[in-house]
């Protein structure tokens, strides 16, 4: 089995920082891509970020320039550095990995999700 553990989230003043991480452990055979998506309430569940095996990225519009996902991928781990934090960037965080069980199967694994809430 697989399972992601996530970590990180909390409460910040806007302009504040967080950092998330997510660690996959289990029967891994290899780590395709990794990203992150987040809920708000009332809300479709949006993409924030996605980092490939090799390392390139994409981020959606509203937290590019603030936002850096990264990988350890001796750690199994997806982080999100969280920079100049905004209200509207509450949301429930979620990691997503998709994670290679055996060598010809793949599957899209979520982490419980993290709140991350930004209020003065």
């Amino acid at each position: 089995q697989v399972q992601l553990v996530e970590s990180g989230g909390g409460l910040v003043q806007p302009g504040g920082s967080l950092r998330l991480s997510c660690a996959a452990s289990g029967s891994i055979f290899s780590i395709r891509n990794m990203g992150w998506y987040r809920q708000a309430p009332g809300k479709q569940r949006e993409l924030v970020a996605t980092i490939t095996s090799g390392g390139n990225t994409n981020y959606a519009d509203s937290v590019k320039g603030r936002f850096t996902i990264s990988r350890d991928n001796a750690k199994n781990t997806v982080y999100l550095q969280m920079n100049s934090l905004k209200p509207e960037d509450t949301a429930v965080y979620y990691c997503n990995c998709r994670i290679a069980t055996t060598s010809i199967y793949t599957y899209n694994y979520w982490g419980q999700g993290t709140q991350v809430t930004v209020s003065s």
